[in-house]
């Protein structure tokens, strides 16, 4: 989640995004009705969707001048608070599109903007799509929001008017429509921050709260509990049209005047072997305190945290040590290129001039490219012939690989992301949060400096028996389909789900909302194209619970995989991914027809659950690796969590290839 919250929310929307199957976007889908709807307002044009202008008065208002997908009078309204720019709000976007695929017009979603000031595109992608909806209608509108999604991080004034013009809007009347539509982003804006919303993405539904990039399950928790809620109020005679604001007024609690605080959670004392190795440190080695931070420059979060950081070094003076580790995230395309530019800085200048880079690039963010870092090397007396080369050739990818695979080790999977004395601190937390860990660890530090351990010793002392995620390979079921070179070095376990979009999209080329595909994105096929001859790839199953035809469709993989073997494993293994949504029997049925499978028996393992004694042992050996959605990849002991593009996995197998030697 884009925002500054008191749980580390960087963390969370990178974590969370995962589960249900982090990485991609797909565009959000409609009913017959919505689409309806939509051809209408498009055929009107103008600012007013079909039905003239109309407004729902609640504590959350909705308005004619909302984009929405679903009828006024559907039982549960969910009202998003998004940004284009925002990386968590295109993962949940995927969320949304399930959302509507298992509720159909029980649930309506409507559009509220809130670009976030520290992203610069935020507020004119806002405009450019709120001028397709002023325009051309709603169909436009989530056609334009589909596509800035898609290519969020390319946005820029000159794709827009590309984008406004697929969607029938010309470039004369998105400048004429640019003010009108600004107002309206920005009265959006003011709506939440009235509500006390303060990030992206943030949902109220029904007017109860929503916070980040949810898995789908707490979505449907709250929309089943909501939809009872409606079934009784309908019951007791609220008429359709009065029924939202009937819902909010059941649910909606008004923000505190005064921000309010959240409960205190208990200390986790949990101390992980979280080691300086020969990382920047700002600070002596004897310190009783040292706070490992890893981060990266692209990040807003690690941005955030920078200050609090050097507020604690400041009060602390030589009792706290600062040590940086760099993760960059795969989603900043700069992140990666200014984490060369560090390494270089360190390796010219020593440790005073890697802290000056790591200022530097704080203060450009985000302004990170190539002709902005050539300045700010010339400011820090740089050489920028050899930061140039050193970004071009990746020549410090040793030195990150190792902080990102330190980083995997202590379940780091996102940034800011730090240990003081080895118990974890999750994103940008305030300053207190920070404080008191330190204040606890203190006297902990100097007791074992007065029991005789020197100073310098003493952080190795205190993580020397810390917890750390060991990459001991799982072992390979003799009832697992796999393909590849049976005795390879390099073994992929798959965790995955028939019925997950984002399980297909990791294997298959499929196209985007606006019809390209994007080959790098099916990382695990573009793998397998490439190491075929190198590794061995085998099958778990880990149906998902929200899935409702996951569980017969791994039960008919698994009876196609006895009756036929490996080779029709796989067959029925793309057959089944090519085919979703269409899941059911009769979908299944033509695809054991095509295959030559004996129908009536894959459909007795699906009814009788012939397989649930594996699908078992795959889901639990899934859990003690840390496997909660799909797909999850387990190579050689680490884990590819998600529908990661092709450099995911070609890092980790060209690592287990590696060591393999």
């Amino acid at each position: 989640m884009s925002n500054l919250m008191n749980k580390g929310t960087a963390i969370v929307g990178f974590v969370l995004s995962f589960v249900t199957g982090a990485g991609f976007m797909y565009a959000v889908d409609r009913s017959d009705k919505a689409k309806e709807e939509a051809t209408a307002d498009k055929a009107k044009g103008g600012s007013e969707p079909a039905g003239g202008v109309w407004k729902q008065d609640a504590a959350i208002p909705i308005t004619s001048d909302d984009p929405a997908l679903g009828p006024k009078n559907a039982p549960v309204t969910v009202v998003i608070f998004s940004d284009y720019q925002c990386p968590y709000c295109k993962r949940v976007e995927p969320t949304l599109k399930q959302l509507r695929e298992q509720y159909g017009d029980k649930v309506r979603l409507v559009w509220k903007d809130l670009p976030l000031e520290f992203h610069k595109n935020a507020m004119p992608a806002a405009v450019a799509a709120r001028v397709a909806f002023m325009v051309k209608g709603n169909d436009a509108f989530w056609k334009v929001h589909d596509t800035q999604f898609e290519n969020n991080t390319t946005l820029s004034d000159e794709n827009y008017v590309k984008w406004l013009a697929e969607a029938g809007v010309s470039k004369a009347d998105y400048e004429k429509n640019k003010a009108a539509a600004e107002a309206k982003v920005k009265a959006s804006a003011d709506l939440a921050k009235q509500l006390g919303i303060q990030g992206t993405p943030n949902f109220m539904i029904d007017g109860e709260a929503l916070t980040g990039a949810q898995p789908i399950d707490k979505f449907k928790q709250t929309i089943d509990a909501h939809m009872k809620k409606a079934s009784e109020l309908k019951a007791a005679g609220t008429p359709d049209a009065e029924l939202y604001a009937a819902m909010v007024k059941n649910f909606y609690k008004a923000a505190p005047n005064k921000p309010e605080q959240p409960a205190e959670e208990p200390d986790d004392f949990t101390v992980w072997k979280a080691e300086v190795g020969d990382a920047p440190v700002l600070g002596k080695a004897d310190a009783p305190v040292t706070i490992v931070t890893f981060s990266e420059f692209q990040c807003p979060y690690c941005k955030r945290v920078d200050p609090t950081l050097m507020q604690l070094k400041k009060e602390y003076g030589d009792k706290v040590r600062l040590v940086f580790k760099l993760n960059p995230l795969p989603f900043h395309n700069r992140a990666k290129p200014t984490a060369e530019f560090a390494f270089e800085a360190l390796a010219e200048k020593g440790n005073d001039g890697f802290w000056k880079a790591h200022d530097k690039l704080f203060d450009l963010q985000p302004k990170l490219e190539d002709s902005d870092l050539e300045q700010a090397a010339k400011d820090l007396g740089l050489d920028w012939g050899k930061v140039s080369d050193a970004m071009k050739t990746d020549k410090w990818k040793d030195k990150i690989a190792a902080d990102m695979d330190q980083g995997e080790a202590l379940q780091v999977r996102g940034t800011p992301h730090s240990f003081v004395n080895g118990r974890v601190v999750n994103g940008a937390v305030p300053y207190e949060k920070f404080k008191k860990i330190v204040d606890q660890e203190l006297p902990k530090a100097e007791a074992l400096i007065k029991a005789g351990t020197p100073a310098t010793s003493v952080y190795a002392e205190i993580i020397k028996n810390g917890k750390i995620v060991s990459n001991t390979p799982l072992p390979i079921p003799a009832y697992s389909p796999w393909r590849g070179a049976k005795d390879a070095k390099v073994v992929i376990q798959v965790f995955s789900d028939f019925q997950c979009p984002f399980c297909r999209r990791a294997e298959f080329d499929t196209p985007g909302p606006d019809g390209k595909v994007d080959p790098n994105a099916a990382g695990m096929k573009v793998a397998w194209d490439k190491y075929s001859d190198k590794i061995k790839v085998v099958w778990r199953n880990f149906p998902l619970s929200f899935h409702n035809r996951a569980e017969p469709a791994a039960q008919f993989a698994m009876c196609a995989f006895k009756q036929k073997g490996n080779d029709t494993f796989w067959k029925i293994h793309d057959d089944l991914f090519q085919s979703q949504p269409k899941l059911e029997d009769a979908d299944l049925e033509a695809i054991a027809k095509k295959e030559g499978l004996d129908w009536a028996t894959c459909k007795k393992a699906m009814d009788e659950h012939t397989y649930k004694t594996e699908i078992d042992a795959d889901q639990k050996d899934g859990g003690s690796v840390g496997v909660t959605g799909t797909p999850a990849f387990i190579i050689n002991g680490k884990s590819v969590v998600g529908a990661q593009p092709f450099e995911a996995f070609q890092k980790a197998i060209d690592a287990a290839l590696a060591k393999a030697k």
